[in-house]
């Protein structure tokens, strides 16, 4: 009798799928984390996190702000926008460029919300706070810096935890979709907490840090640690 093979090849196509399924959630965004890759198929072991965002719809178009904000920030990735922070003349980059800060004000944009516009009545009125940007204000450019928007948050967001411990349900349910992170010096960043997580439940960031904007697992891996993290909701 002829020896039975063994299906060789559907598992190597059923492997080569879970792998293609891993790159597309950036899971593989850094150094690979055996444990993480296998424990994110492992449905019993997710860290389920409850979602509670405000139903606030500044724009009235149906979507709560919170998740207009992570769709306009998922934008960039989706439209591939480049990094660019070079200063323009008006204040806004060409809509294929950007750096980190603009990841935020566009993602605010689609929830309604005009942030150079607030950013720079703020410095207008408060100049003192803004330091060097309040002594010589330019509206070009000082939304986006991010000690600009580092000021202007902790005066009219929520200033919430920056610590985020994986697995833990009762931390992480603070981090939810539409945050804004900031990282310290001396890799300055911002980015928008998203509405995906890791098996863990630690949320993916959008942000761009070049070469262009991306959704993925920096929370805890960007070099520098967290300094502030903001719910905007004024």
């Amino acid at each position: 009798m002829p020896k039975y093979k063994k299906p060789v090849g559907v598992f190597v196509l059923i492997t080569g799928i879970i792998v293609i399924i891993a790159l597309g959630n950036h899971y593989l965004s850094g150094p690979f984390n055996y444990r993480q890759f296998i424990q994110q198929f492992n449905i019993e072991n997710r860290c389920r996190i409850p979602v509670l965002i405000s139903s606030r719809d500044v724009n009235n178009n149906g979507v709560y702000d919170a998740l207009d904000i992570v769709n306009g920030a998922r934008q960039e990735v989706i439209s591939g926008v480049e990094y660019d922070s070079s200063y323009y003349s008006g204040g806004y980059p060409p809509d294929e460029k950007g750096a980190c800060t603009d990841v935020v004000w566009r993602a605010l944009a689609a929830a309604g919300y005009n942030l150079k516009e607030m950013v720079d009545e703020d410095i207008k009125e408060y100049p003192v706070l803004y330091n060097a940007a309040g002594m010589n204000p330019d509206p070009n450019i000082d939304f986006r810096r991010v000690k600009n928007l580092q000021v202007f948050f902790k005066r009219h967001a929520d200033q919430l935890t920056t610590e985020a411990i994986p697995g833990d349900i009762d931390n992480l349910k603070n981090w939810q979709a539409g945050d804004i992170v900031i990282f310290g010096d001396p890799l300055e960043h911002i980015g928008i907490i998203s509405d995906k997580r890791r098996w863990d439940g630690i949320p993916l960031v959008i942000h761009n840090s070049g070469p262009k904007a991306a959704e993925n697992d920096i929370l805890l891996n960007w070099p520098t640690k967290i300094t502030y993290h903001f719910h905007f909701e004024p």
